[in-house]
């Protein structure tokens, strides 16, 4: 029995259409004469979907029962027992109620694929077990089911349904979605525009990767070596030589050329090392290749040429960027073919661009030859091969037999070893060249003459030499290599502590100035701005430092001790590049900590003066009023006018008292003797005390308090005095019967605290005017409260470092959103 088919309708996010497109598919398979039951099917009480699944035969659910409740399941066995030709099943991602036969709802269709069913199914992309934690990155909830990748890759077929982003909030705003009290929540959090438009890109990667990853399946099993251009990938060859960024441009302009196109960075290792790259440089191109669009990648190999277009292969690549040689035409002609023509000649279907570019061309000149030792170890080997020659000539003349010219040959051979091993190559050089010599002087027949009676011993002495100059060649570039494998090393490590430093929470700038004085071997190393010290590593400088290096335009870097030798100083730069950066931020962080103050108080001052100049004047006017008509002598007042003229003073003498209180405190804020005292605070222990206030009833308010939400940082008092603010604003203007509706929820490092009334709204030409210090929209009675107004609730808001915006409410009204950051440490609540 061959196994079942299995397709997969993929979607971005609930409400797409996934389910829809199934029972379309059920139906048109029924109406091409297949048998097809609709397994299970969860129309979520959506009228268009449920109407679809009517006509198509379907298999009741079986009854789980767990912990009391009766829990409807997909019915396996009853689905097996029919036997259909097609089975429909929603939601692969379900988990099943305890006891059921499979955990997960994917288990149930390999379970129908096994027995030859094919299956339509439907899954969201949050669902996808890769892409679980970048999903809870983009909408802050973690999904708990998920189906293995293995599942959907293994798939017959794979189908995105999609809608945009905007078109899926209007479905889901006419109530096509949830149903209407879940309608306002989701738009607010995992519906929102970023959300959507960010999961449909990843839907889409996804799919695309899928479908490259079946290309190069198709490809692997029928044994197809070509490249299929279904799309430019543009591979940049980098040397880290100053060409790179010219490559990296015109790759860029290549891959822009078509629709999709991909531009892919690579640098060839060899097992050696960097050789001649430079890091800072590859870090630096690195960066340039992502700010184009494109990636990085190192790979090691020691053919280059090969390597380079092993990688191209890989990543079926159909464009090659390279740069043309930096070797001169000499050095070209004595080494043989360069990397360019080898990658042409390898490269096969993938079209090769040489890039010509400044570096090009070189000189025309040999390479130079350049010692990997010191100038003392060169002349302690040349010591070497001066003193040890002669004695070992001496040594050898005296012990010399007929027989023993293999042995005097062999002697000389390790002399030559050890110079090249303690002095490199140039005394190596000479001391094979001059042991050449002395062997043809003293050991060969005829001796005491610089002549050679057997051409045989002739050969034997030019091979001898050769073989002196390879045998110092080889040392040399074994300590060349090891040397700059160490200085590597050194310069890793130097960056290593620094950058573990700032992680752990050190000073950046000491850890810099110390490392620096550890790695250049000086006494003492000085970071100051003028005569001010910011950093010191060492004993207290005497005299004047050895060195002055400037930083920036204000810092400069003392160093005291010896000089630094050529390959310090060349490390020198990017330690002071790293403390130029560390001052930067420094004083942007000092910029900003002055700054902030300054902006939260300016924000409350425009505020407050608004108050004094509107506020004020109603109440103060009511007040005089009232008391004026009480002592007026020609007026005979009833007990009821009296009454209410006592009534009115009171209130606005009340009204007066607080805003006076509030003005006050809010001056000593601005003094500086009453701050934003910011604290981890429980948004509840903060909404019923304001709801008291307002004096706001169950009948009055509806809450929907999240008990899981973390605490915020905010100010407890300023953040009720917010709350009573909006939350006054809406029972002002909610209908009778629709009372506002209060909720919080966690997004992200932010918890929001939403206020929602169904009342008139606000025109959205008129929205901007609600922040406007104390205006009230059509108020002009002096009964609604005066309080601080919108203008000074955003104010206390974004003081705490929060936002106060303002919404549409589905279906009519306004929506207030107070959100807060988490207080730091704070998580969700078990």
């Amino acid at each position: 029995m061959s196994r079942g088919r299995l397709r997969v309708l993929l979607g971005a996010a609930p409400g797409v259409g996934k389910t829809y497109a199934m029972l379309e598919e059920g139906r048109d398979l029924r109406a091409e004469g297949r048998d097809v039951v609709v397994a299970v099917v969860e129309t979520h009480g959506r009228a268009a979907t449920a109407a679809l699944a009517e006509g198509l035969d379907v298999v009741p659910r079986t009854q789980v029962e767990h912990r009391g409740v009766r829990l409807a399941e997909m019915d396996l066995d009853a689905v097996l027992a029919r036997r259909p030709q097609v089975a429909l099943v929603d939601e692969l991602a379900h988990t099943n109620a305890p006891g059921s036969r499979h955990a997960k709802r994917w288990q149930d269709v390999a379970a129908l694929l096994d027995a030859g069913i094919d299956v339509v199914t439907t899954v969201n992309v949050q669902h996808v077990e890769s892409l679980n934690d970048v999903v809870q990155t983009i909408t802050g909830v973690p999904q708990r089911e998920t189906v293995p990748d293995s599942v959907l890759r293994g798939a017959d077929q794979v189908e995105l349904v999609d809608l945009a982003p905007q078109a899926l909030r209007e479905r889901l705003a006419e109530g096509n979605v949830y149903p209407a009290e879940r309608i306002d929540a989701a738009l607010s959090h995992y519906f929102r525009l970023g959300n959507l438009t960010a999961l449909r890109e990843l839907a889409l990667l996804w799919l695309a990767d899928e479908v490259d990853n079946a290309l190069r399946t198709y490809r692997a099993e029928h044994e197809i070596g070509g490249t299929w251009e279904a799309r430019e990938r543009v591979v940049v060859a980098l040397t880290g030589g100053p060409e790179g960024e010219t490559l990296l441009r015109r790759g860029a302009r290549i891959a822009a050329r078509s629709a999709g196109g991909q531009l892919l960075a690579v640098h060839v290792t060899g097992q050696t090392g960097l050789r001649e790259s430079s890091p800072h440089a590859l870090a630096a191109q690195a960066a340039l290749a992502e700010t184009l669009g494109g990636t990085y990648h190192q790979v090691v190999g020691d053919d280059v040429a090969r390597t380079l277009v092993d990688f191209a292969r890989t990543h079926d690549a159909t464009q090659l960027v390279i740069g043309l040689s930096r070797r001169g035409r000499l050095a070209a002609a004595l080494s043989g073919p360069g990397v360019g023509a080898t990658v042409i000649r390898e490269s096969g279907s993938i079209d090769v661009h040489i890039v010509n570019h400044a570096a090009a061309g070189g000189h025309a000149a040999l390479p130079r030859l350049r010692g990997a030792l010191t100038a003392r170890r060169r002349v302690l080997g040349l010591v070497v091969s001066l003193l040890g020659g002669p004695l070992l000539t001496a040594a050898l003349v005296g012990l010399r037999t007929p027989d023993s010219l293999v042995a005097d040959v062999l002697a000389y051979q390790l002399l030559v070893v050890v110079v090249a091993l303690v002095g490199g190559l140039w005394p190596a050089l000479f001391t094979a060249v001059m042991s050449g010599l002395t062997l043809d002087y003293f050991f060969i027949e005829p001796v005491r003459t610089v002549s050679i009676g057997e051409p045989l011993h002739a050969v034997g002495l030019v091979l001898y030499i050769v073989n002196g100059m390879l045998v110092s060649l080889v040392v040399d570039q074994a300590a060349r290599r090891s040397r700059v494998a160490r200085r590597a090393a050194a310069e890793s490590e130097l960056m290593l502590a620094v950058a573990g430093g700032v992680l752990r929470g050190q000073d950046v700038l000491g850890a810099l100035v110390a490392r620096a004085r550890e790695a250049f071997g000086l006494d003492a190393v000085r970071l100051r701005e003028g005569d001010d010290v910011r950093a010191q590593d060492g004993a207290a400088p005497q005299g004047a430092p050895s060195a002055t290096v400037r930083v920036d335009d204000v810092a400069v870097l003392d160093l005291h001790g010896p000089p630094l030798d050529a390959s310090a100083a060349r490390l020198l730069p990017v330690v002071v590049t790293q403390l130029a950066g560390a001052l930067e931020q420094e004083r942007l962080r000092a910029t900003a900590s002055a700054v902030g103050p300054l902006v939260e108080a300016d924000q409350v001052r425009s505020a407050l003066l608004s108050a004094v100049s509107h506020d004020l004047r109603r109440p103060l006017a009511a007040a005089v009023t009232a008391i004026g008509g009480l002592r007026a002598a020609d007026v005979d007042l009833s007990a009821a006018d009296r009454a209410e003229l006592l009534a009115t003073a009171d209130e606005s003498l009340r009204t007066l008292t607080t805003l006076v209180t509030d003005l006050l405190d809010v001056s000593r804020l601005q003094a500086g003797v009453l701050g934003v005292s910011l604290a981890a605070t429980d948004v509840e222990d903060v909404i019923l005390p304001a709801l008291d206030e307002l004096g706001a009833g169950p009948d009055d308010v509806v809450l929907d308090l999240d008990p899981d939400v973390p605490a915020v940082a905010a100010d407890p008092a300023l953040l009720r005095r917010v709350i009573v603010n909006v939350l006054a604003n809406a029972l002002h203007v909610s209908p009778p019967g629709r009372p506002p509706h209060v909720s919080t929820s966690a997004f992200g490092e932010h918890l929001e605290i939403r206020v929602v009334d169904h009342g008139p709204g606000v025109a959205p030409d008129r929205r901007d005017q609600l922040f406007v210090p104390f205006q009230r929209l059509g108020d002009t009675d002096n009964l609604t409260g005066l309080g601080l107004g919108l203008a000074l609730s955003r104010g206390f808001t974004e003081g705490m470092g929060g936002t106060l915006t303002s919404e549409d409410t589905p279906g009519g009204g306004l929506t207030m959103v107070v959100a807060l950051p988490v207080a730091a440490g704070a998580g969700v609540r078990p």
